[in-house]
């Protein structure tokens, strides 16, 4: 752990990614003392990038910043400047190039339809197969979009992701497919998009100016003398951790990364391409460059694939099923009697958050916490 100082702060953040930071921002804003630790080599969390042969590297996955919430978008905008990038990724099926998400291009690649009517004809004679209700993911996503695009886009994809057979997995897994019968590939339809000039870094940076920040730090190898230099506790880690596992351990899926350098201006033409088939044992390969329309002499790729979690690897994606839902409800009201410690982020409010709702949640956890506070 590295030294720190022995002192008296207002609040001890645990976790010094996007939610810590907002919060961290908030709170010396507001005059209160503030202590960040992180046990991590770097600030971020999971947005962290760094620079790589002139090329800022999401060194723990693709993230592109999208919102609807202008109060959200004028926040981090304050920061940092954003670039206009658009997600359009590619999906990659056995050599074949569709566009995603499902659109009008998609659909002529598919079955070489033209008008909207014409696809629309062509979804709704292959979801016909299923008749009943859905009794698997197979049978949920063919009711959605028709055995083809299934086939194709989503089967071997999904089965890498979960590491099961489709007609495996329960059906509400995917609750909706979007179809669009449009010309328009942009993956997100919110009004304000893009990516942080410079990377995500900057932000979190600008976010904890002023801040003392203690990385290399962990909370439960120093919790007694971390939680005794503090009034209270935010803890972004995972709730069932914080608490010793007493009810039973949540479950998460993880990802694992690969990422080389490779000697040519341009590999795939894309920021992200999807391997739709099972037979690539990656999801994706995401290359970095293409997120600041870079024009660097090499080029950084990443392979993702996806990892069964286990204790000591890095948890990303709470499973939200019925069984994990149910005993995350047993841990919640338990922190809910907690007079000093707060949870926030993914892993402590056990939750998939996209990165605007990550700082929205702990702008309105601020807000309220602190006019408390002063009250």
């Amino acid at each position: 752990m590295r030294e720190i100082h022995k002192m008296n702060y207002n609040y001890l953040i645990v976790g010094s990614g996007l939610y810590g930071a907002t919060i961290a921002q908030q709170a010396k804003k507001a005059g209160k003392s503030v202590l960040v630790i992180d046990k991590r080599p770097n600030i971020g969390g999971n947005i962290y990038t760094e620079k790589v042969e002139g090329i800022n590297v999401h060194k723990y996955g693709a993230h592109i910043f999208h919102t609807n919430n202008k109060e959200v978008w004028d926040y981090v905008t304050s920061f940092v400047d954003f670039n206009r990038f658009t997600n359009s990724p590619v999906a990659n099926y056995k050599g074949e190039l569709y566009s995603m998400p499902f659109n009008m291009y998609t659909f002529n690649k598919m079955w070489g339809v033209v008008t909207p009517e014409e696809a629309a004809a062509k979804i709704e004679e292959q979801k016909k197969e299923i008749t009943g209700e859905p009794q698997n993911l197979e049978e949920q996503a063919i009711s959605l979009v028709g055995r083809d695009i299934y086939e194709k886009l989503v089967k071997g994809y999904t089965q890498k992701q979960w590491g099961r057979e489709c007609k495996d997995l329960p059906a509400f897994i995917i609750k909706r497919l979007p179809l669009r019968y449009t010309y328009d590939n942009n993956y997100f339809k919110d009004p304000y998009q893009g990516i942080p000039k410079g990377g995500y870094t900057r932000i979190v940076k600008k976010l904890l100016e002023g801040v003392q920040v203690c990385l290399n730090t962990d909370f439960f190898a120093n919790r007694e003398e971390l939680t005794a230099q503090a009034d209270k506790i935010l803890f972004t880690g995972m709730i069932d951790e914080f608490y010793d596992y007493c009810y039973g351990e949540l479950e998460y899926r993880s990802l694992r990364f690969e990422t080389e350098v490779l000697d040519m201006g341009n590999y795939q033409g894309n920021a992200v391409v999807n391997y739709t088939d099972y037979e690539v044992p990656y999801t994706r390969i995401i290359e970095h460059k293409h997120f600041e329309f870079g024009t660097q002499p090499k080029t950084v790729i990443t392979r993702e694939y996806p990892a069964a979690w286990e204790k000591g690897k890095e948890p990303y994606y709470p499973i939200n099923d019925p069984k994990n839902d149910e005993l995350f409800d047993k841990y919640e009201r338990r922190a809910l009697e907690e007079k000093n410690v707060l949870f926030g982020g993914r892993l402590g409010m056990y939750r998939y958050m996209d990165m605007d709702k990550v700082i929205e949640e702990a702008l309105n956890m601020a807000e309220t916490e602190l006019t408390y506070e002063e009250v």
